[in-house]
């Protein structure tokens, strides 16, 4: 199998309106909008109205969305109960991806699959995940449920319901920006995901599943609490370079450097520096700080030993500046699903209402097939009681 093809690299899978990215430029689009006038210009509210529906929405129409929005916030009475049952060490991820197969429960209508039920499943996916995680990190701190507003944004809402305090508006743009940067990024693991479970025709809450699970792992979405963990361990300014010299010579990673795609700065990350930055100094951190030495370490050891350079992705920068913020470090994969679920829906839509074929195809890639130790299709069976040698096993 040719070694560029591992993990599907480099394979074309389907075609989609909704997300482009040049890797060599380090070049984001949402349905043809540079994610940097978005940040600069929209709101998170108005990028998943883009994300869903493929245009900017009017001033009525935002209003419209915004509302559909706030008026599904809340959980179910015995969703919320289920969650004050579960025990108090369950990680987070596996608890959002049980509620959103939960939430399937109370969908009346979940046999129907038309475009307007999926984006109906959307608005109340996007909805009500903040309010899951929000609910579950009180419930297992043993605080009270903050019930959402129907008023206010996205983002302050789930930053009221997390703390039970009111949010600094400047606190709120900066995770508004956050959630933009979040929202959509082509076919990575998870979105593939919930794409593949689309094409068998499964609801709307069964995909969206499936890129939870996807998201969860330290790879993708938990990339960032790896970064974080990394951060800490360093926890000083002067053993940065030390920290990550030792780490590079004996073949490990540097968690948020490098991507599967970009071949210079992921966008999102120069923004996320700057946004790092600025909390890190009003909260008096040292997150920025370290997180930037070592960007320039793992540069200058890459560059002096002739080897591939390799650029910050989203994930450096975002884990200090949420660490600053006072967001609990297993909230990071969460936040994320927070914000991705706008993208997330939007590519169950595509798949299943695509252009070019009315129903989706089921997708089936092929396996390479290596065969064992007696030869590709050449094993005998041996009757158990004749069977003395176990060594051979895989």
């Amino acid at each position: 199998m040719d070694a560029r093809n591992i993990g599907l690299r480099n394979i074309e899978v389907a075609d989609t309106k909704i997300c482009s990215i040049d890797g060599e430029q380090g070049k984001l689009i949402y349905r043809g909008y540079d994610i940097l006038d978005l940040v600069n210009r929209s709101t998170f509210e108005e990028t998943a109205y883009l994300l869903l529906f493929g245009g900017l929405p009017s001033a009525e129409e935002l209003a419209d969305f915004s509302h559909r929005l706030s008026e599904v916030r809340k959980l179910p009475e015995p969703l919320l109960n289920n969650l004050k049952n579960r025990p108090r060490k369950a990680h987070p991820m596996d608890i959002l991806q049980s509620c959103v197969s939960e939430l399937a429960d109370y969908d009346l209508n979940l046999d129907d699959d038309t475009r307007e039920d999926n984006i109906r499943r959307a608005i109340i996916l996007i909805s009500k995940i903040p309010t899951i995680v929000a609910a579950w990190n009180r419930i297992r701190n043993g605080q009270h449920v903050v019930d959402p507003k129907e008023e206010g944004s996205h983002a302050a809402n789930f930053l009221y319901m997390l703390r039970g305090t009111e949010p600094l508006q400047e606190e709120s743009k900066v995770f508004d920006i956050c959630l933009i940067l979040h929202a959509e990024h082509s076919f990575n693991a998870s979105t593939f995901a919930a794409r593949e479970v689309a094409s068998t025709r499964a609801h709307m809450f069964a995909c969206i599943g499936a890129a939870l699970g996807a998201l969860s792992g330290e790879l993708h979405g938990g990339a960032n609490i790896q970064v974080m963990k990394m951060l800490l361990e360093i926890g000083d300014l002067d053993k940065v370079e030390t920290w990550v010299t030792s780490r590079l010579q004996h073949g490990g990673r540097i968690m948020g450097m490098g991507h599967a795609v970009y071949r210079t700065t992921d966008p999102r990350a120069d923004i996320l520096s700057r946004l790092s930055r600025a909390m890190s100094r009003e909260k008096g951190t040292k997150w920025f700080e370290i997180t930037e030495r070592v960007e320039k370490a793992t540069k200058e050891f890459m560059l002096k030993n002739k080897r591939q350079p390799i650029y910050p992705n989203v994930d450096l920068y975002s884990a200090a500046l949420y660490y600053s913020m006072g967001i609990p470090m297993d909230l990071n994969t969460p936040i994320f699903a927070i914000s991705r679920i706008s993208g997330w829906s939007a590519h169950v839509i595509e798949e299943k209402f695509a252009e070019a074929a009315p129903k989706p195809a089921l997708y089936r890639p092929q396996a390479v097939y290596v065969g064992r130790y007696c030869g590709p299709m050449g094993c005998e069976y041996i009757p158990i009681k004749k069977r003395l040698d176990n060594s051979l096993k895989i």
